[in-house]
């Protein structure tokens, strides 16, 4: 095999003039992962490029990179491209415009279980929502295990990808659009008119909210427990909030 075969049906591409070539096209690419300790010039070359075109670089130890060719010639390289075509935060303000719609936007702040972003982005596009917004970083990408998840929905739900969730929080509070972070210890969901313009922040599994994300949000909006569990899983928190937002917004429209 040569380096120029592709694994297409998982979309990673393998081997060094091939993912350069791919970088090139201006493809959305996902993720590169280098072979831990390789260095040479077509790799310092590959960095660069990436760097270019805000694609994340990162390591990995050769196992991984031989699991994911499969037998596949990977040259210490590989990269994973996206199943969808991202959008930007402009493009789901303006599907929002063009639906004569208030903004209803929720953002993903590093969550990286592809099980549990398919199944927000699946409720998200039940309840309604212009759009999806997913860091570059410290973050699952939408691959096929996500389009799973969703049961079809990222389909049907834009997804933007950006470099900096704190600098897009600044542009959707310019466009309007409040933010609200769902966190422990905020006002109970319920007591608040969820109709406006908005933007839902949903944390980490483990982490919650990071620290610059909750404070640069207008509301902290909390689900009371009221069993011995402390909190719901995330999926399952915006599900709860994401559906009652829709309810607010449908019945003033």
């Amino acid at each position: 095999m040569t380096e120029n075969e592709n694994n297409n049906s998982t979309g990673i591409v393998f081997g060094r003039n091939s993912v350069l070539e791919l970088i090139k096209s201006e493809r959305s690419i996902d993720k590169i992962y280098i072979q831990k300790g390789l260095h040479d010039s077509i790799i310092g070359k590959i960095i660069n490029e990436a760097k270019q075109h805000g694609v994340p670089v990162v390591e990995a130890d050769k196992r991984k990179l031989d699991e994911m060719a499969s037998g596949i010639v990977h040259q210490g390289i590989a990269a994973t491209t996206s199943t969808i075509d991202y959008v930007s935060v402009e493009d789901i303000l303006q599907i929002a415009k063009e639906k004569n719609e208030k903004p209803f936007i929720v953002i993903c702040d590093n969550i990286n279980d592809p099980h549990n972003l398919g199944a927000i982005i699946r409720t998200a596009e039940a309840a309604g929502v212009h759009g999806i917004i997913i860091p570059k970083r410290n973050s699952v990408s939408i691959t096929a295990t996500v389009v799973k998840a969703s049961a079809g929905a990222t389909a049907h739900v834009t997804v933007a990808r950006v470099s900096n969730l704190v600098n897009t929080i600044e542009l959707l509070k310019k466009a309007g659009v409040w933010v609200y972070a769902l966190e422990a210890n905020g006002t109970p969901y319920y007591k608040e008119k969820l109709n406006a313009p908005s933007a839902f922040v949903l944390g980490s599994e483990g982490e919650g909210v990071s620290r610059l994300i909750k404070d640069r949000s207008d509301y902290i909006l909390s689900i009371p427990m009221y069993g011995k569990i402390s909190s719901l899983n995330v999926s399952a928190a915006a599900a709860v909030v994401l559906m009652e937002a829709a309810k607010h917004r449908n019945e003033t429209e």
